[in-house]
């Protein structure tokens, strides 16, 4: 779930582990009630200051995505069907972006994308 955690990207550390933990949640690869990796276990496991972790927790604390018990951890809260749908949008628009710079950058016209894409998930391309 953190493997994608970039240090040189233009967005900060917090809010990558933040948005990978709502990935998860709205993929439904971290369900209700499951536990999240202590502060100290995912600050030492991707090098990151204690700090920056525990300040991506209490923004997925304040959005509703986990619960902090004291002393016990941190926990995934129930997210509603639609909240985690809102949450999977902004994800498959960045997948659409990567994908469509790719065959930019290897030269595939946007029909010939278009009809890979309708191919590969059962669709006839106009």
């Amino acid at each position: 779930m953190f493997d994608h955690i970039d240090p040189r990207s233009p967005n900060p550390l917090y809010a990558q582990i933040a948005a990978r933990v709502r990935v998860a949640v709205a993929a439904g690869s971290l369900r209700p009630g499951d536990a999240l990796p202590s502060v100290r276990q995912l600050a030492s496991r991707l090098r990151v200051n204690p700090a920056t972790v525990v300040q991506a927790y209490r923004e997925l604390e304040a959005d509703g995505f986990v619960e902090l018990r004291q002393g016990a951890g941190t926990f995934v809260r129930e997210v509603r069907a639609a909240r985690r749908a809102g949450e999977r949008a902004p994800q498959a628009a960045t997948v659409v972006r990567r994908m469509v710079a790719e065959a930019g950058r290897i030269g595939v016209s946007v029909d010939e994308l278009h009809a890979a894409i309708a191919d590969e998930i059962g669709v006839k391309a106009p």
